[in-house]
């Protein structure tokens, strides 16, 4: 690694000189400077983080806080966490990763300690609680998520109220009346997950204008807990031919429940997933789904951040639209006997 010191000696100054033309704390004339700079360019010296957080400037450095629930989608939030760190290198930037667990504490800590320039916050919550202390600390900050409140704060997210009513819009066309959603497990819900959250509320209003029957119930996404929901659902509403699933795990299961008793899909069912093209083209039939680019996500979440470490504040709300894609998974609704669906929904139980 590159020492200062070694910067100092191949510029022919002092290692101060050097320190000072990093800090900007004290006037060094032009020929100086510049021969520092070139030294400082040619070795590929990079200060220490906290020592440049000390000297007043920047680190260089964003937070990342990424989630570790065990109710959420690996593979999506790990394409994010990617994107955003590929597009922080891409502008000189290095990215610390920060655990949610961490909550409140840990972004303040990282906002007093100067360690990073700024920061970008993952699974949002419509009250998060760490949005107070980005308000108080004044850390410049980008939010994957959009919450309750939004004034002051820089916002990308997925349209998930949009999404939830393409799915409901994409069944009612098809002429199905009774639609389940299967959600996120119980825990998602309970801590106030915008992107459930807001999809619930999409699915909700599509389902009242379009005059369909709906219900929501969350899933854990084992085969056990999925049996137990699908079992409830066709007890509660027998005619139920239309299921949206917010539940990557959940996925598998139930289309191998489905085959098992019997309900053909798209014969007999219809099945919309909102889930990555990749995991809807993998299944059997491939699912008709509802999807938005992950990757984008992060890279506007950095590019969110530059722009207020740039001094540009002003509010910014970013909703990306989310695209329905037809595949095998979902048909036209059909008549069906009710003893028929009664004597099924009886099977399941």
């Amino acid at each position: 690694m590159v020492t200062l010191a070694q910067v100092a000696a191949a510029a022919g100054v002092s290692p101060s000189t050097v320190s000072y033309v990093l800090s900007g704390k004290r006037a060094i004339s032009g020929p100086t400077r510049a021969r520092v700079e070139e030294a400082i360019e040619r070795l590929g010296y990079h200060p220490h983080a906290g020592a440049r957080a000390l000297a007043g400037r920047r680190s260089h450095i964003i937070g990342l806080v990424v989630p570790l629930h065990t109710d959420v989608y690996v593979p999506i939030m790990m394409e994010i966490a990617i994107s955003a760190t590929v597009t922080a290198q891409r502008h000189g930037y290095d990215v610390l990763l920060l655990t949610n667990d961490e909550g409140p504490d840990g972004v303040r800590r990282v906002a007093r300690s100067g360690l990073a320039d700024g920061v970008i916050l993952m699974d949002v919550q419509l009250d998060d609680p760490r949005i107070a202390v980005l308000r108080e600390t004044g850390i410049p900050a980008a939010l994957i998520g959009l919450p309750a409140d939004s004034h002051g704060l820089a916002c990308v997210d997925h349209d998930f109220v949009r999404a939830g009513a393409l799915c409901v819009e994409h069944l009612a066309d098809l002429g199905h009346r009774e639609v389940a959603l299967i959600g996120y497990a119980p825990a998602v819900y309970a801590r106030h997950a915008g992107y459930a959250e807001r999809t619930l509320t999409g699915f909700r209003q599509a389902a009242a204008e379009r005059g369909l029957r709906v219900l929501h119930r969350p899933c854990k996404g084992t085969y056990e807990s999925t049996a137990g929901v699908l079992a409830g659902v066709l007890a509660d509403r027998p005619a139920t031919t239309g299921f949206v699933v917010q539940n990557e795990k959940a996925i598998g299961p139930l289309l191998s429940l489905l085959r098992n008793f019997g309900r053909a899909v798209p014969e007999e069912v219809s099945v919309v997933a909102l889930c990555p093209e990749e995991l809807a083209e993998r299944h059997s039939p491939r699912l008709t789904a509802v999807t938005g680019p992950a990757k984008d996500l992060g890279r506007r979440a950095l590019e969110l951040v530059r722009s207020r470490l740039d001094g540009r504040t002003t509010d910014e709300v970013t909703l990306l639209a989310p695209v329905l894609t037809t595949r095998e998974s979902s048909g036209t609704a059909l008549l069906r006997h009710p003893s028929r669906v009664s004597r099924r929904a009886g099977r399941l139980g």
